[in-house]
C-alpha cells in the first residue's frame, strides 16, 4: 500500500541567497548541467537522472553539514582541477585533512568545500 501517490521522482532542494552565482558556480566551475524552471528556480541535473531545486532565500543561512556529495573516480584529480578553478577546500584540522583539503583516515576518501552561498559540499573518491 502506497501512503504518497507520487506524481514524478521525489527531488531535493536547498537555498542560495545569488541565483546567478549558484548558477554561474554549479555550471562553470563544477561543470554541472544547470537550466532554470518556469518558476525561476534553477535546477541542478545529475549524471543519475535526478534533479536538485536550487531555490533563492534572501535571509539564507547556509548548511552547516555536507548537502551534495559527488562521487568521482580519482579525488586527487578532482581536487586538483577544482583548485585549479578557484575552489578552496576547507581544512578541518582536528580531523586530519591533509594540505590540499582531503580526509585520508578510514572511510572514502573524501575533500569538502562551499559553493558561493556558503553550503558545504564534498567530492569522495568512488
Amino acid at each position: 500500500m502506497t501512503i504518497l501517490e507520487l506524481t514524478r521522482q521525489p527531488f531535493s532542494g536547498f537555498a542560495v541567497d545569488d541565483l546567478q552565482a549558484a548558477r554561474t558556480f554549479y555550471a562553470e566551475t563544477l561543470g554541472l548541467t544547470v537550466t532554470e524552471n518556469e518558476m525561476g528556480m534553477l535546477e541542478l541535473h545529475l549524471g543519475t537522472g535526478a534533479i536538485v531545486l536550487i531555490y533563492p532565500r534572501p535571509a539564507h543561512v547556509p548548511a552547516q553539514y555536507t548537502i551534495l556529495n559527488f562521487p568521482v573516480a580519482d579525488i586527487e584529480s578532482a581536487v586538483d582541477a577544482l583548485t585549479a578553478k578557484g575552489v578552496v577546500f576547507a581544512q578541518y584540522p582536528e580531523m586530519g585533512t591533509d594540505e590540499k583539503g582531503i580526509f585520508r583516515h578510514g572511510g572514502p576518501l573524501i575533500a569538502w568545500f562551499t559553493d558561493p552561498a556558503g553550503n558545504v559540499l564534498s567530492v569522495l573518491q568512488d
